[in-house]
């Protein structure tokens, strides 16, 4: 009897857009044993036309493109697509493809990503409507377009609260994978204790302790007006989104208010 192969990729840094995936897969990349795709998020469980039908070998089939023909012996190859936390459908996909994936989960205070993927569409020429604007009409830019994976859908571009919602993200995960296979990083931690954080990953996926060079800089930032700690803006958007962040809070997640 032919043994069924075994999936390629064995971790997916899932989470969440705007979290500081780019630094994390940067930071990540300099380790020998680790291959990454070439620019860094393959799409593939998200894809418009992702075939629920496909076993391991196509969906390795997929990745192939992404990856160098040739790695070492004991390459560890990950995906940094932060898009598959967001909706249960590629979650159950990457399941169904590898039940012992790991997942690494970039999380960041809810408003600062929401602002970070605001100003990220409107360089981007996708976001005409001004912020305050943009957050109210996301309820109805969504609505029955929830499934809609299409390039440019309301889901991809304009999620700024859902992307957010980390409690239903994570409850859906963990219906999946058991929570020993999810590793959960606050961006800000990766920002303020970048060695010791990545010795986390490290071990989390079973690789030496990573070198201490000292160079954890910012890998990108963007340009564009922060709010302070204690704007009105933020705690106006902090009481709007009271109920998400207490949800986060009872499953251990706190952000500075």
């Amino acid at each position: 009897m032919t043994q069924a192969p075994a999936p390629r990729v064995r971790f997916v840094v899932g989470g969440v857009q705007k979290g500081g995936t780019t630094a994390l897969a940067s930071f990540l990349g300099r380790c020998p044993q680790v291959v990454l795709p070439a620019a860094k998020e393959a799409h593939v469980f998200d894809a418009p036309d992702f075939d629920e039908r496909w076993d391991v070998a196509a969906v390795d089939a997929r990745y192939a493109a992404h990856f160098p023909a040739s790695a070492r012996d004991d390459a560890v190859y990950g995906d940094a697509t932060p898009i598959y936390l967001l909706h249960p459908a590629f979650v159950a996909r990457i399941g169904r493809y590898n039940p012992g994936m790991r997942w690494i989960l970039l999380l960041r205070d809810p408003i600062d990503r929401a602002l970070s993927q605001y100003h990220m569409e409107r360089a981007r020429g996708e976001e005409g409507l001004p912020l305050w604007a943009a957050l109210l009409a996301e309820r109805w830019r969504l609505a029955g377009r929830r499934d809609d994976f299409s390039p440019g859908s309301p889901l991809r571009r304009h999620s700024y609260r859902l992307r957010g919602d980390y409690a239903a993200q994570l409850q859906a995960l963990y219906r999946v994978f058991p929570h020993e296979q999810v590793l959960v990083v606050r961006n800000h931690d990766l920002a303020r204790q970048p060695a010791a954080t990545m010795a986390r990953v490290h071990a989390f996926l079973g690789l030496a302790a990573p070198a201490v060079d000292g160079e954890h800089g910012r890998v990108f930032e963007g340009d564009y007006p922060r709010w302070g700690r204690h704007s009105w803006r933020r705690r106006l958007l902090r009481w709007w989104w009271r109920k998400e962040y207490a949800r986060q809070a009872r499953q251990g997640l706190e952000w500075e208010p």
